[in-house]
């Protein structure tokens, strides 16, 4: 198996359309997560935008209005799955097969309520992965492109669990103070040992860095690196991973 590359885009911000262009123009698969409305008060693709996405790439659910599912009753949350994934695909005009928890708050329950709903697999926030887990409802993901400083991700480490599986990458993360060489890291990890590269991030925090440029050229080096077939959706990492 060669090195397997996936990225996903949260929240539906209409900065995703940028993101969508520049993983187009270099060639790569992503799933963009999106909720309806978001009851942070920030900004969310319009119709039109979600269906110009979803005509090149995979989108997937973010509940209905970007809610963290640790916080609500039951009842509420189960609403937000379920009603996320209605309107997405009535939007969409199909079905819409992958979620994630915002702010990769969620308990057993809601991965459950989840699979009940009709979704095939879910993403977490947990990093410092060169896999897709173990359990399709609970996918982890490699690196956010974000500049954390080392105790985010000593804190995602420690609440992740897998510690065995998850140490290279924590020892590869704490080596490097800034986070493109970071980035660059752990994404040369996963290429020398044949892994599965899973980035993931915000548009409206890529706009307030000033890091599109950074985030096109390291596109462009995964496109020089990872073969056309290996440059997967979520949803297709999924299915290569949990099906057999």
């Amino acid at each position: 198996m060669n090195a397997v590359f996936s990225c996903s885009i949260d929240d539906g911000h209409p900065f995703d359309t940028r993101a969508a262009e520049l993983l187009e123009k270099n060639g790569l698969n992503a799933t963009f997560f999106i909720p309806i409305k978001n009851r942070e008060c920030m900004k969310v693709m319009t119709k039109s935008e979600i269906c110009e996405i979803g005509q090149r790439f995979e989108i997937g659910s973010h509940t209905y209005d970007h809610c963290f599912l640790k916080d609500l009753p039951i009842s509420e949350a189960r609403r937000q799955i379920y009603e996320g994934k209605i309107h997405l695909e009535n939007i969409l005009g199909k079905k819409v097969n992958g979620f994630c928890y915002p702010g990769g708050k969620y308990r057993s329950e809601h991965a459950d309520i989840v699979a009940s709903a009709g979704f095939r697999y879910a993403r977490t926030t947990v990093n410092l992965c060169l896999d897709a887990g173990d359990r399709p409802f609970e996918m982890p993901t490699t690196c956010q492109f974000y500049p954390h400083n080392r105790d985010v991700y000593l804190r995602n480490f420690i609440k992740g669990g897998n510690w065995l599986r998850r140490q290279k990458c924590l020892r590869l993360a704490l080596q490097h103070e800034n986070w493109i060489n970071r980035l660059y890291a752990l994404f040369a990890y996963s290429i020398e040992y044949e892994a599965v590269f899973h980035l993931w991030g915000h548009c409206k925090d890529i706009d307030e860095l000033g890091a599109w440029k950074e985030f096109d050229r390291f596109l462009a080096h995964v496109a020089s690196l990872v073969s056309p077939e290996n440059r997967l959706s979520n949803e297709q990492l999924a299915t290569r991973s949990f099906t057999h």
